[in-house]
């Protein structure tokens, strides 16, 4: 449905709350109550507030725009050069469509923030009903911040609409406008939740002062590297003029500078870090009680992602384990399943570049470090390296516990190994030419309880303290001219690679890697840790048109497993499946037009290239990200019904 429609339906329809929640997940209807009656007290207004907080993309949303597959497209880093997953808006070979969900979905949950906002500037009790407003402002920033990146400048929605709202009729805010209604939300929404924090909650998933104080880094980290990188005002071609094209160039009075941006990043998320509430999650590194030990060993990672009861992972923890969630979506096998086919479609996984970009434990990329044992041998490229990687690759011939469908889940007691091959072996295959022989089990949940596809209840998590030590590293780097203190990486990046095993980024590693012919820098690494720690979390694209190297990121060829590495054949060109005796590799799908050729060299110095060999996952012919990619096209039937939106630039 067309935003402009969906506005005028709004205008007319009473207020209909169909999913609030009482203790968050116990789902009341009210659609009974109309606008005129429900906000009466803070019960009423808590539960608006608690509706807000299922409006928000996650795993599947609300709402029939809300969907399970527009949630792939934009969470899981579709099409970039992370995940094998093709996406036509990452290769840049989209047109603008006469409608985009997005775009109507967020001005639809835009509304309900509104709504409750002005129901309370005429409320009895302000200060009753903060904690409520604080949470309407804070999502009221998340869908503009949502709108601003997928479009750059849009009209804002400050106000439940009329007839004559400039929402409806009106022209687009420039980016810099939208930036300064989102943090003035933000401060709105840090003042209203004082008393609203992780203490009193107990992190349940509602929002808290320290998740508005977490997603103001976030914004200004992004604000702040998008005007260093691509330009302010005219200088940013993706503005437009405002008279032909685009939201134009109009700058606020008073607009915080590049380094204004970049010091409420570090000033914010080095408060949160100081505060001691969150802590990384650690809870699965030895489980020596079960019957495989050394295949649960370092990997809290994996298991972070996959919480849900105690038979979700074999320490035998819940979500209450969780202590680095700072801001998420809440799920139970009763109220709120996923409704994605989370482990079965398997959606994070790993492209080549990104499974080299994981360092070894020594803290040396792999073409460096005297620790990488190559690619001929199996399973040799897996040993000395970080935990995340062999957290969610599983080598060749692991045995994986069963997906956690159809009863095949896991039994943390039971020798793994003395089951079935046939069902929990893992195997390669590269009998078709459609394969890249890599996997990524980030988001796969192992509970035996799940019959069928759809029902993993685990959190998605939207904000976490990981994100926050790397923005206190980023922002720290670009405050210093692209240097940071042996200190300041050790409160921040250090720890996050600690969980992976990995050795600390600092002054000496940074000498000894140059030493080797590597020219790595602090941030190249801390935009590699990036990558890493946060893939298929929805991030890359928005991290790296901020850097204002999209075209270069998204530009190369995407490739899977080595087939031969530097004219020598991999263990994979003559490996057999022990399970059925087959080959694993048929040469005659294989052809030289789909195994790479030549080396291809990434936008980072520092990073492994591929050299040839690779079984090729995407062309670079068919991946043609421009600068025009950098934000996506307003939707056209959007401008036919308010001409005064205009384009954005060579769209």
């Amino acid at each position: 449905m067309k935003t402009g429609k969906v506005i005028y339906i709004l205008l007319l329809g009473s207020l209909v709350v169909t999913s609030c929640i009482d203790d968050f997940l116990n789902l009341k209807p009210l659609d009974s109550e109309t606008e005129a009656i429900f906000f009466q007290n803070l019960e009423q207004f808590q539960a608006a507030a608690d509706n807000l907080h299922t409006n928000i993309y996650a795993w599947q949303s609300n709402g029939k725009k809300g969907s399970a597959n527009n949630t792939y497209a934009i969470r899981f880093d579709y099409g970039t050069d992370l995940i094998t997953v093709s996406h036509d808006a990452v290769n840049g070979t989209n047109a603008a469509g006469t409608s985009d969900d997005y775009y109507s979905q967020s001005y639809e949950w835009l509304r309900g923030c509104n709504q409750l906002i002005e129901k309370a500037a005429s409320y009895s009790n302000p200060n009753e009903i903060a904690g409520p407003v604080g949470q309407a402002h804070f999502f009221r920033a998340w869908h503009h911040f949502f709108l601003l990146q997928r479009f750059g400048g849009i009209p804002l929605m400050m106000s439940t609409p009329d007839v004559s709202s400039d929402v409806v009729w009106g022209k687009r805010a420039s980016r810099y406008e939208v930036v300064k209604a989102i943090l003035d939300d933000l401060d709105t929404a840090i003042f209203n939740l004082k008393n609203t924090t992780v203490s009193s909650t107990s992190n349940d998933g509602h929002v808290t002062i320290e998740a508005a104080k977490a997603f103001k880094a976030r914004v200004c980290l992004y604000e702040g590297t998008w005007e260093k990188y691509n330009g302010i005002g005219t200088a940013d071609p993706t503005n437009g003029d405002g008279v032909k094209n685009g939201a134009g160039t109009v700058i606020p009075d008073g607009y915080p500078s590049v380094t204004d941006f970049l010091t409420m990043a570090k000033t914010l998320s080095d408060e949160i870090i100081s505060s001691g509430t969150f802590e990384l999650f650690l809870g699965v590194e030895n489980v020596p009680n079960s019957a495989n030990p050394d295949l649960y060993a370092h990997k809290s990672y994996f298991y972070l992602f996959n919480l849900e009861g105690s038979d979700s992972n074999p320490s035998g923890l819940s979500k209450a384990s969780n202590k680095e969630a700072i801001f998420r979506a809440v799920y139970d096998h009763t109220n709120r399943k996923s409704n994605m086919n989370l482990t079965h479609s398997e959606p994070a996984k790993m492209t080549r570049k990104l499974i080299d970009m994981y360092l070894c434990a020594d803290g040396l990329p792999v073409h460096v470090s005297p620790l990488f044992k190559g690619y001929i041998d199996m399973n040799t490229e897996f040993e000395n390296r970080d935990y995340r990687l062999t957290a969610c690759h599983p080598k060749t011939l692991d045995y994986v516990w069963g997906w956690g469908k159809y009863g095949t889940g896991a039994d943390y007691m039971t020798d793994i190994t003395s089951l079935s091959a046939n069902q929990y072996q893992y195997c390669p295959n590269l009998t078709t030419n459609t394969v890249s022989g890599t996997r990524g089990r980030k988001f796969c949940s192992e509970l035996s309880t799940i019959t069928d596809a759809g029902q993993e209840a685990m959190d998605c998590m939207l904000i976490r303290l990981a994100e926050i030590y790397l923005i206190y590293a980023e922002a720290t780097c670009e405050l210093g001219n692209g240097t940071i203190s042996d200190e300041d990486l050790d409160k921040s990046l250090n720890l996050v690679r600690a969980r992976g095993g990995v050795a600390p980024l600092n002054a000496a590693l940074i000498a000894k890697a140059r030493t080797l012919g590597c020219d790595m820098s602090y941030l190249g690494e801390i935009r590699r840790e990036r990558a890493l720690e946060l893939y298929a979390e929805g991030l890359r694209i928005a991290d790296v048109c901020r850097w204002g190297i999209a075209e270069q990121v998204f530009g190369t060829e995407k490739c899977g497993v080595y087939i031969s590495y530097e004219d020598t054949n991999t263990y994979l060109v003559t490996m057999k499946n022990p399970v059925t005796n087959e080959d694993v590799f048929k040469s005659s799908v294989w052809t030289a037009d789909n195994i790479e050729q030549e080396t291809i060299t990434y936008e980072d110095p520092a990073y492994t290239p591929t050299k040839p060999g690779c079984v090729i996952v995407e062309k670079k012919v068919n991946r043609k990200f421009s600068k025009k990619n950098y934000l996506q096209p307003i939707p056209t039937d959007e401008i036919k019904l308010n001409p005064q939106l205009l384009q954005n630039p060579q769209w």
